[in-house]
């Protein structure tokens, strides 16, 4: 696999029953680059072992004065020069490139993963783990991938030079051969210790981080009630964490590079003592003496890809093991038995609710967090077969984690959740249907919708029906003061609204801002059925009224449900309907149920029946048109 031809048609299915075993999966996946750089590995170590001999018969050419002898070792460094060259230039290329694929390669994992759960995924894991899974885990990951070639090449070339010095010395080689097992594995009693502080530093760096944000995300808030200092304070203090814990660990790590300098350097001296007495004595030529000393040198270099190895592993197995537990979220779908996308009215059999085709359907619930179940639902994110009743989280001992398991209750839960049936559209469960073909017939914006960084015609660049342009979009949800502030961002690119770059989250707009872009999004997709979770929460009256009718107008002929508590909105819709604990406890037009219903008129006046009841006896509540008003 080169770098060019990234990505992968399919990244393969990996073993995630262990971070360890997932390391491993991906190290057989990329054998073929493990074989290449290894190849040009050996060819750079040998040839780098190669020098000693060399050197040593030069050594001894100059003793004998044989000037041909001497020649002919000039020669051969000079090719061992360009065969060490060509080595550690290939192996370098080849080391990289296992590195970028095999992150490449976790990424389309995490990738397809983020797809296939959709909003389930932040359910279970964190989206800031999901984000430092994909960047900083990814690249620990790669580097263990790419280490693991030149560790192999090392310890091949290891047991080779050593081979060769008992053959070409046995006297001082068996002295140098006995001494490497012992410089390879002295500082792995370490390793453990100084894993388990790093992985501390590693878990106080993430709070500090997710405390970071959690301040800049409410600095408005903290700034409203004069808290910023008692954050700023919590943040020294984390920080301050962070860096004790940064320091153990170097510390732990700089004993183990101490060792691994303080051994090999008894090695030598005790190579040369006993070299030198050797050579005293006449049993061994000076030649031969430093034929053996620059192979001990020289084994050092290889010796240093143990250590290497051993940090890579250290660094790489935790973030191995945090891509596992994403990677380990399943969800089981039945089989599909539709080959069509359903067209017809929206039914959940839970609630009762129905929103009939080509209307536009106003749902009324007094709990928020019950309407943004009841939308998960509609949308078929929340049913059995799918989000949270069979996203798994896989421990390394095959046992399930998370919020469906630790208590009885919690399993009564999720079998009582498995048994409801699914939402249908057209007759047709959604759970029936394939995922892309449920996804494109029914569309959820839940309250809080993320803007992707990007230009706003990438933004708008979303898979669609084509009926629906960006422009109708933009109108209907009332987005010309956007256009106009972005206008005015690129005028100095002479670029167009279209074409200017709206930041991460969308933090340079307003709230408002946000959220009608968000709505243009949703309207351009055109789907069969648009759910809606509040979509005008964030914008004032005068404009909601507007945003409500360009819905309406925009969405004539196509199922919509909006969940909203508006009644500029409820007004406008072609029936609403009132959930209330769980079902549907009233349908009609709103001015209609705001007359008949009391549940109804409490919720969306915001007052208790008998608050409205003593006005109306006071005289200062008369009719429909003021409670209206009030509301």
């Amino acid at each position: 696999m080169q770098i060019r031809d990234l990505p992968y048609s399919d990244p393969g299915d990996p073993d995630v029953r262990s971070g360890p075993r997932f390391l491993l999966w991906l190290g057989r996946n990329q054998l073929r680059g493990q074989l290449k750089s290894m190849s040009w590995g050996l060819l750079h170590q040998c040839s780098l072992a190669g020098l000693p001999p060399v050197v040593g018969l030069a050594v001894q050419a100059v003793v004998d004065r044989s000037g041909s002898r001497l020649a002919w070792a000039g020669g051969l460094i000079v090719v061992l020069g360009v065969l060490i060259s060509l080595g550690d230039t290939m192996l370098h290329r080849t080391a990289i490139t296992n590195w970028i694929t095999a992150a490449a390669r976790v990424q389309q994992l995490l990738a397809r993963k983020t797809a296939e759960l959709g909003s389930a995924l932040t359910r279970r894991v964190a989206a800031g783990e999901v984000v430092a899974v994909s960047t900083g885990d990814v690249e620990k990951i790669g580097w263990f991938v790419e280490a693991l070639s030149r560790f192999a090449a090392a310890a091949a070339a290891l047991v080779l030079i050593c081979v060769g010095l008992i053959l070409y010395l046995p006297s001082l080689g068996i002295l140098v051969t006995l001494a490497m097992p012992l410089l390879a594995l002295a500082v792995l009693p370490l390793l453990p210790r100084a894993t388990r502080r790093a992985d501390l530093q590693r878990e106080k760096a993430g709070k500090a981080t997710e405390l970071a944000s959690d301040t800049v995300a409410g600095l408005r808030v903290l700034r409203g009630i004069g808290g910023e200092e008692l954050f700023l304070g919590r943040y020294r203090r984390a920080s301050q964490e962070v860096r004790k814990a940064a320091v153990r660990s170097a510390r732990m790590w700089s004993l183990i590079s101490a060792i691994q300098v303080l051994l090999p350097g008894v090695l030598l001296i005790s190579l040369v003592v006993y070299g030198a007495t050797l050579a005293r004595d006449g049993r061994i030529g000076v030649g031969q003496l430093v034929t053996v000393y620059s192979a001990a040198t020289l084994l050092l270099f290889p010796l240093r890809h143990f250590e290497e190895i051993a940090m890579a592993y250290s660094f790489s197995r935790p973030s191995a093991k945090r891509a596992v537990r994403v990677l380990s979220l399943h969800r089981t779908d039945r089989p599909s038995t539709v080959d069509a996308t359903p067209v017809g009215d929206l039914y959940d059999p839970v609630t009762g609710l129905m929103a009939p085709a080509g209307l536009f359907t106003a749902v009324v619930c007094g709990d928020p967090d019950e309407a943004g179940r009841l939308a998960e639902r509609l949308g078929g994110h929340a049913h059995a077969g799918a989000d949270r009743s069979t996203d798994v989280d896989t421990t390394q001992n095959g046992t399930r984690s998370g919020p469906a398991a630790g208590t009885e209750d919690a399993r009564d839960d999720m079998v009582a959740e498995q048994t409801l049936p699914s939402v249908l559209l057209g007759g047709v469960p959604l759970d029936e249907l394939p995922l892309d073909s449920a996804r494109t017939a029914v569309l959820v914006q839940d309250k809080d919708p993320v803007l992707l960084s990007g230009t706003l015609r990438e933004l708008l660049d979303v898979p669609s029906s084509g009926r629906v342009s960006a422009e109708d979009a933009l109108s209907a949800a009332q987005c010309g003061d956007v256009l106009d502030s972005l206008a005015q961002a690129s005028a100095a690119t002479d670029g167009g609204p279209m074409t200017t770059r709206i930041t991460e989250r969308g933090r340079s707009l307003s709230g408002g801002q946000r959220q009608r872009l968000a709505l243009a999004r949703s309207l351009v997709t055109d789907p069969e059925a648009l759910v809606l979770d509040e979509p005008t929460s964030a914008v004032d009256s005068h404009t909601e009224a507007r945003v409500a009718a360009g819905i309406k107008a925009l969405r004539q002929g196509r199922t919509t449900v909006a969940f909203a508590s508006s009644p500029l909105l409820l007004d406008l819709a072609d029936r609403v309907v009132l959930v209330h604990a769980g079902v549907v406890a009233a349908v009609g037009a709103h001015r209609e149920l705001l007359h008949t219903d009391a549940r109804y008129r409490a919720v969306v006046t915001r007052e208790t029946d008998d608050e409205i009841a003593a006005l109306a006896s006071q005289g200062t509540l008369r009719t429909i048109e003021e409670i209206e008003e009030r509301a």
